[in-house]
Parts: structure tokens; sequence; C-alpha cells
């Protein structure tokens, strides 16, 4: 019984590690700007700070960047990392439709082709 419990906590803990999608010593500052509480300023912040202080040691130092206090914190931190890749989902209506105004594209300049044969 206690191997299972130490096994679920482990999921929980990793499954926690999974969410953090942003690393803020790597993040450009669209994929900031992309994180919930953050606008372009603040994200500007982050990266003045990042320039000036260098790597962020943990995501508790995030609470250094002037603006960013508590509650903005308590938002940030399961979608933030300090290592890793930044990984963010890209919008699947925005894919689609990029997809189908391409495939549009494609139809007109084969209908095109074919009315000149």
């Amino acid at each position: 019984m206690r191997k299972l419990f130490l096994a679920l906590a482990m999921c929980f803990a990793l499954s926690g590690l999974a969410m953090a999608a942003v690393n803020i010593n790597t993040a450009t500052k669209e994929e900031l700007r992309s994180l919930k509480g953050v606008g372009e300023k603040r994200a500007q912040d982050i990266i003045d700070y990042r320039t000036k202080n260098g790597n962020f040691k943990s995501v508790d130092d995030l609470q250094k960047v002037p603006g960013v206090g508590p509650s903005l914190m308590k938002q940030l931190r399961p979608q933030v990392t300090t290592t890793g890749n930044t990984m963010i989902e890209k919008p699947a209506q925005k894919s689609t439709k990029t997809k189908s105004s391409d495939s549009t594209k494609a139809t007109k300049g084969d209908a095109m082709k074919a009315e000149k044969k």
C-alpha cells in the first residue's frame, strides 16, 4: 500500500512538471505573452531583468521582476520553468484555417492552369 501511495505521489509530481511549458530563461517575448497574466510590458520586463541579471535560478526568482507580485506568481508558477524547452500549443483553429486557405489557393491556381490549356 505504501509503494502504491508513493507511485501516485510521483505521478502527481511529474504531471505538475509537465504542465510547466514556458522556460523563463529562454522564452521569447511572444512566448512569455502567452502566459496568463503577462502582457507585452510584463514580458519585456522579464526579458530586461533576465538580460541584466542573468538566468533565473528558480521560478520564485521571477518575483524579483518589477510588477510580478504574489498574486501573479500564483498564476504563473504552474505555467513556467527554468529548465527544458518552451512548449506552447498552437491553437488548432489557426493551423486548420491556414491549411484550408492554402488548399483554396492551390485550387484557384489549378483552375487557372486548366483554363489556359
